[in-house]
């Protein structure tokens, strides 16, 4: 989850915020944004950050010194929406205390409230749905103009999947997400995605090849693949899942070097994806999966339409067909009606699979869904306990899995610099997503001068919990 301060929260990139505010200086009005949620909207607060460049709107780091500001809300889970509320509220605030003129709210929890947060927070000057982020200029110009007898743009999710051609790109230079597809077919029952997505949609081919290949061409080194459900691309545009001719395509890229595929379901992965990621040259063994649990019971009640067995055996073929494979996996605790013995299955599974990277939530009861409704909720002390076990089960795989890479080679991509004195740096192996993984620590030499955004070929030599310790020994590309 990105939080508060104010514009990037993945480390923006100075020298696009630089770039994109001395092309402004003549500008309608300045603005502040802030960045909430997952990846998938990090993606649409680019976009939309690219049209108001487009449009002639200055961006600033410091709300104080803006017209208005525009929050980009998540409303996955109770957490979220917080967050989100507390954005919009600070916000507000200074709005009140005249160092503001104006709010502008966009996103997730703008959908899935809608005409409802403007009775909430009458003050909100503006509210944009997840499909009417392409319309924020309109928005934003009658806020401006002085008009307010239209203050919200919602539009119902498209056949297609919108483009992401206007892209102000927040992450730093050498890495970048995109989205395949947006919305998702799944009706899980404790999920509220396709109420606030809509419907699967994929982006044609095409577009997702000539979308990467600017991004390679802006210092892209490692493109990060995302989607609601990723191994569903392109059932509904071609009648079939294209995502192994997709990734076979992204491959020859010029420009990039790592590809890391994000939100996998486990549906629709047969042998040949299986072979495809084995065989590429780009694409790191790397394939992050959300299971949620293993219990067939457990399974039925979320409308997982998967089993433990078939389950079992999918991980198992993952782990045979890609050699390195690193996985990572989400999984719920505390699911209505979810038993001690039930429980104690997830665990011993999450042992027995030794998966390097596991995140752990406890059950969110989400309004509108059909697991808000099932009988036998736990209490929220049963929930924590059974994370906190299962996170004591993963640690004991992580730690593990940390200490077996010492003495190893592995390639690490640099995010930024820690001690630049000494010259220490903070990078990522394959093993690794931003934001959501573990880190390495790497050490340079002095007369080798490192930079965010080498690879650079290291010698694993410690690991700290979670964390890998290295030193460069081997070429900077």
């Amino acid at each position: 989850m990105r939080s508060l301060p104010i514009l990037a929260n993945h480390d923006a990139s100075n020298e696009g915020l630089a770039r994109l505010q001395s092309e402004t200086e003549n500008a309608k009005g300045s603005y502040a944004f802030i960045s909430l949620g997952c990846p998938k909207n990090l993606v649409d607060s680019e976009q939309m950050l690219g049209l108001l460049h487009r449009d002639g709107y200055n961006l600033v780091q410091d709300p104080e010194r803006s017209d208005f500001v525009v929050i980009n809300t998540c409303g996955f889970i109770d957490n979220a929406r917080k967050e989100s509320f507390e954005a919009i509220d600070q916000m507000l605030d200074l709005k009140r205390q005249g160092k503001i003129r104006g709010v502008i709210v966009t996103g997730c929890l703008a959908e899935r409230q809608q005409e409802a947060l403007l009775e909430a927070r009458p003050e909100i000057d503006g509210l944009v749905g997840v499909f009417g982020r392409d319309d924020i200029t309109t928005i934003v110009n009658r806020f401006m103009d002085g008009l307010d007898e239209q203050r919200s743009v919602f539009k119902p999710a498209p056949i297609r999947a919108l483009a992401d051609n206007f892209r102000m790109q927040l992450t730093p230079p050498h890495f970048a997400y995109m989205k395949i597809s947006e919305g998702c077919d799944r009706l899980c029952t404790f999920c509220a995605i396709p109420k606030m997505r809509g419907k699967h949609a994929s982006k044609p081919i095409e577009s997702i090849l000539e979308e990467a290949q600017k991004l390679a061409d802006n210092g892209v080194r490692e493109l990060i693949v995302v989607a609601q459900d990723t191994t569903f691309y392109g059932i509904d545009l071609y009648g079939r899942a294209r995502l192994f001719e997709l990734l076979e395509q992204l491959d020859s890229i010029n420009g990039l070097d790592w590809i890391r595929l994000m939100y996998f379901y486990p549906m629709y992965i047969d042998d040949q994806l299986v072979k495809t990621i084995a065989n590429a040259k780009k694409i790191v063994p790397y394939i992050d999966m959300p299971l949620q649990h293993i219990n067939d019971t457990m399974l039925k009640r979320m409308a997982r339409r998967v089993t433990r067995d078939k389950t079992h055996e999918l991980v198992t073929k993952l782990r045979d067909g890609i050699p390195n494979l690193v996985m990572r996996t989400t999984m719920i605790t505390g699911f209505p009606g979810e038993t001690d013995e039930q429980f104690d299955e997830l665990e011993a599974f999450v042992a027995e699979m030794r998966f390097e990277r596991v995140g752990v939530f406890t059950y969110s009861i989400e309004p509108d869904t059909p697991a808000a409704k099932l009988p036998d909720h736990l209490p929220e002390r049963i929930k924590k306990e059974r994370r906190n076990r299962l996170m004591a089960v993963q640690q004991r795989n992580a730690f593990a899995w940390c200490e077996e890479r010492i003495g190893t080679r592995m390639d690490v991509l640099i995010d930024k610099v820690v001690d630049e004195a000494n010259n220490v740096w903070l990078g990522r192996s394959y093993a690794d997503a931003p934001d959501v993984d573990a880190t390495v620590f790497v050490t340079g030499e002095k007369d080798k001068p490192i930079k965010a955004g080498d690879l650079i070929d290291c010698e694993i030599v410690s690991s700290k919990n979670y964390d890998l310790i290295a030193a460069a020994s081997g070429p900077i590309r």
